[in-house]
């Protein structure tokens, strides 16, 4: 289902005090007298598609125009996933978009409920509407716009070509921003793994083994306080043992003292069983006390003032440390950064193999891009010169007999996402005139008409939902004007249609038809908007005929260009 504006509601904006627009899905046609509004309709739907805001357009008298509108989209669609991603909503399959425009040139925007930035309504208005006024910007005179049109018009046979180059372009400007990376930052390499390189010499010179800054602590404190150590050992060694130079009887050690204790114990244990427990106990702390002492002796026996270990201990700790200042707080750290910086340089030391592999492979894609970019270029001038002569021969239809549309398909100079082709609408006014872009070989009302006949042209290939004319039959009338009413009724086959017209050829087209009325109430002038049924369309027909709605000869012409408009959309 394509997306499409069901009402408008508008307040407050020019003429306009309040007014509400059922659309219909396919042609809508609005007219009415002059400075009934007709034009401001076609503006609020600019304002309500993120169109600049103009103060001055706010109605006399109110302190804002605002201006709402339902669409009706998919529900689950890539719009409403659009809206909801923008933390809009979606409800029933109905979005409501709203706009406020104040007097001092405050602008609001609101889309499924939520306030958002009037770019937001901009942005999606890009896939939904095409406004084509004399004093809007057009869709298609945006250069991105024409190119991709012209490739939805090429079709099929564009299809695959672009798929392979589009390819081959992503993965040859991944190759060469991984190319330009490695070659202009060659310098900041080089000196990174000169960086890598000399830690990794200095720690391959010290050459630390894991824990090594503990055991180097230990026996520095060791070393450096052997006499002390070798003294305490001893001390302690005659506290438990004596002195075996002193005399027996003044021997006060502990090994003799517990020997006693465990004598008079002994010689009573026989009595009390509470004793004789603690009496092997004594016997039990004699014997730990003899192995102590052993083991003290043994100890001072190797403890060994050597200031030499001592000095090259103190060396060998002050290199370890000076790692650990630079590489880790450990020897395990410092030798995880080692591993770490190998593998960093070895990958630095291949990136000229890598630079070598990459610049063949980029030659590679650019020959390939060459050929696939020549592909899309011959498919695109040959769309260019068959949608050319079908919009040339839309305008001669049109009233523009001697104007002509040529699609311009000229190189870039470069590799772009979608080929190397710059691609231009541009216009000759008539034979012998340069062709002009667009917006500069065409006048106010004559670029409406070729807007019309490109979009006609197009029909299909571009997938905006809606169309919105102005003035479109600026300048024109009698069979031109029925030719411009006949295609916008082809138009509003595939898309919605909205068209502010003065021209009875065109209106009688209308699937819908809208007339904007002025009423006086005092000295404030409003408008209204009403449906027409068949009956009223004749008499307002009648009116843009005769001027007169209820002439006898107006209603009967009136009443012919019905009759052909109906029989002309039926015959297709």
């Amino acid at each position: 289902m394509r997306p499409r504006v069901d009402e408008v509601r508008i307040k407050g904006l020019g003429v306009i005090d309040e007014a509400v627009l059922k659309l219909s899905s396919g042609l809508t046609v609005v007219t009415g007298e002059t400075g009934a509004g007709k034009t401001m309709v076609v503006t609020g739907l600019g304002l309500l598609f993120g169109g600049r805001a103009d103060p001055a357009r706010v109605r006399p008298g109110a302190d804002r125009a605002s201006v709402e509108g339902t669409l009706v989209v998919e529900s689950g669609g890539r719009v409403a996933q659009q809206v909801e991603d923008l933390g809009g909503t979606v409800e029933d399959g109905e979005l409501i978009i709203s706009r406020t425009v104040s007097t001092e040139g405050r602008s609001r925007a609101w889309l499924g409920g939520r306030s958002v930035p009037v770019g937001t309504l901009t942005y999606l208005a890009e896939d939904l509407v095409a406004v084509h006024g004399q004093m809007d910007q057009q869709r298609l005179l945006q250069p991105g716009r024409q190119r991709a049109a012209l490739d939805r018009y090429a079709g099929e046979e564009l299809v695959k070509p672009l798929r392979a180059y589009t390819q081959a372009y992503r993965r040859h400007k991944e190759v060469s921003d991984v190319l330009d990376e490695l070659t202009t930052r060659a310098r900041e390499r080089e000196q990174e793994a000169d960086r890598l390189r000399f830690g990794l010499e200095e720690i391959e010179k010290v050459d630390p083994k894991p824990g090594e800054e503990v055991e180097l602590k230990q026996e520095e404190e060791r070393l450096a306080h052997a006499d002390s150590l070798k003294s305490a050992a001893v001390s302690a060694h005659t506290a438990l043992l004596g002195d075996p130079m002193a005399s027996a009887q003044g021997a006060q050690d502990a090994i003799s003292l517990l020997g006693h204790a465990r004598s008079v114990v002994d010689a009573v244990r026989g009595f009390d069983t509470a004793l004789a427990g603690i009496g092997d106990r004594l016997a039990e702390a004699g014997y730990l006390v003899s192995d102590v002492a052993t083991e003290l002796a043994a100890y001072a026996e190797s403890v060994d003032s050597d200031p030499a270990r001592l000095a090259a201990v103190q060396e060998r700790r002050a290199l370890v440390t000076g790692l650990l200042r630079k590489y880790g707080e450990d020897t395990a750290a410092v030798l995880a950064w080692a591993a770490n910086a190998a593998a960093r340089v070895s990958e630095l030391e291949g990136d000229d193999d890598r630079i070598a592999e990459l610049t063949r492979e980029r030659e590679e894609l650019t020959a390939r891009l060459t050929e696939l970019a020549g592909d899309l270029t011959r498919i695109r001038t040959s769309a260019a010169e068959r949608f050319g002569a079908a919009v040339t021969a839309e305008l001669a239809a049109l009233a523009m007999p001697h104007a002509r549309v040529v699609v311009v398909v000229s190189p870039s100079g470069q590799f772009g996402t979608e080929g190397a082709d710059d691609i231009e609408l541009r216009m000759m006014s008539h034979p012998g005139a340069p062709a002009l872009p667009l917006n500069k070989g065409a006048s106010g009302g004559e670029l409406s008409r070729v807007m019309l006949a490109i979009e006609v042209v197009f029909a299909g290939a571009d997938p905006v939902p809606t169309f919105v004319f102005d003035e479109v039959d600026a300048g024109v009338g009698g069979k031109a004007a029925v030719e411009i009413g006949r295609r916008l009724a082809r138009l509003a086959r595939t898309a919605q249609v909205i068209v502010v017209t003065h021209l009875p050829q065109v209106a009688a087209f209308a699937d819908q038809h809208l007339v904007v009325e002025k009423a006086r109430d005092g000295s404030v002038v409003r408008s209204g908007v009403t449906a027409l049924d068949h009956e009223s369309r004749a008499r307002e027909l009648s009116r843009m005929l005769a001027g007169l709605e209820d002439s006898e000869l107006g209603r009967a012409h009136a009443e012919e260009l019905l009759s052909i408009a109906a029989a002309d959309k039926a015959a297709d």
